[in-house]
């Protein structure tokens, strides 16, 4: 089995503690990126949500370009604001915010009038729910860690520095508010573009995002027709392996931490993921001889 992951090896880009984040996936996307036979234009995350890969490889000179797309309307205001608007304001609301359960309530409930408010709201809601569970009927956090409670996730040092630092990048990245299945079609021709598809899983989708229902069949029709390369990520479902069987795609199990430190796999499916299989036995071979 290969190694998991170490999330803490992994530079942390974005903004968000998001659910079902692919920090951990971000050195398999580096090999898979490295295996192509040239290298992107542009990066598509057309389920970008925290967008930690997309930021990791753009950060990090994979690609040329980074295209964005989140259909949710809360999520997509913090990237407008960070992509195409003020950003400096956003840091500076950070900055001197006060986490309290009076300002966390006030910010909560109080009703968004401009796309910076609803970002700003997101943030601290990301950062106070439990889980970052942005989803209708996510409770605050408790004690959260060292029981600090509601302070446990709000680092503002730390989020003024990432959102600098997407801000700065900002000329590289495309942001769409919309649909990823219809982005996909709209750009299935340009055959420079690679795609990091994450959906809403067929498990789990429903209690971690507001949008969690997609026609997953329609998704892997829009890739077969893709001309650039693809890897999408699910929970291990026979839905999916059943799926990915009937338009003729590559599978291949990868080992990750959950949110209780328990490994499990989740299924990464391509045109070709001989990358993937190849690094297992390298590592496999590796850890044998260390024994010997």
């Amino acid at each position: 089995m290969p190694p998991v992951t170490n999330v803490a090896s992994v530079p942390h880009r974005t903004p968000f503690r998001y659910p079902g984040g692919k920090t951990w996936l971000v050195p398999q996307v580096r090999r898979w990126l490295a295996a192509l036979p040239q290298r992107p234009a542009v990066f598509c995350e057309p389920f970008c949500g925290g967008a930690i890969v997309g930021l990791s490889v753009l950060f990090e000179d994979l690609v040329d370009r980074l295209m964005l797309v989140e259909l949710d309307t809360d999520v997509a205001a913090v990237w407008q604001t960070i992509l195409e608007g003020d950003c400096e304001e956003l840091i500076w609301r950070i900055g001197e915010f006060e986490v309290t359960h009076e300002n966390v309530r006030g910010v909560l409930t109080c009703p968004a009038v401009s796309t910076i408010d609803r970002a700003f709201a997101t943030i601290v809601r990301n950062r106070v729910q439990r889980g970052g569970i942005l989803a209708p009927g996510a409770s605050l956090m408790k004690l959260g860690e060292n029981g600090r409670g509601l302070k446990s996730r709000w680092y503002p040092e730390t989020l003024q520095r990432r959102i600098r630092g997407i801000c700065a990048q900002r000329g590289k990245i495309d942001l769409l508010h919309g649909d990823g299945l219809d982005a996909l079609t709209a750009s299935s021709a340009q055959s420079n573009f690679v795609y990091f598809i994450d959906p809403p899983y067929t498990i789990a989708g429903r209690r971690l995002y507001v949008h969690s229902e997609i026609d997953h069949e329609r998704l892997f029709r829009i890739c077969s027709r893709l001309a650039g390369d693809f890897l999408i990520t699910y929970d291990d479902a026979a839905a999916v392996r059943d799926l990915a069987e009937r338009f003729g795609f590559d599978t291949h199990l990868i080992p990750m931490k959950n949110t209780h430190h328990r490994i499990q796999f989740e299924l990464i499916v391509g045109r070709n993921l001989d990358w993937a299989r190849r690094e297992a036995r390298e590592l496999s071979q590796n850890a044998l001889f260390e024994l010997v």
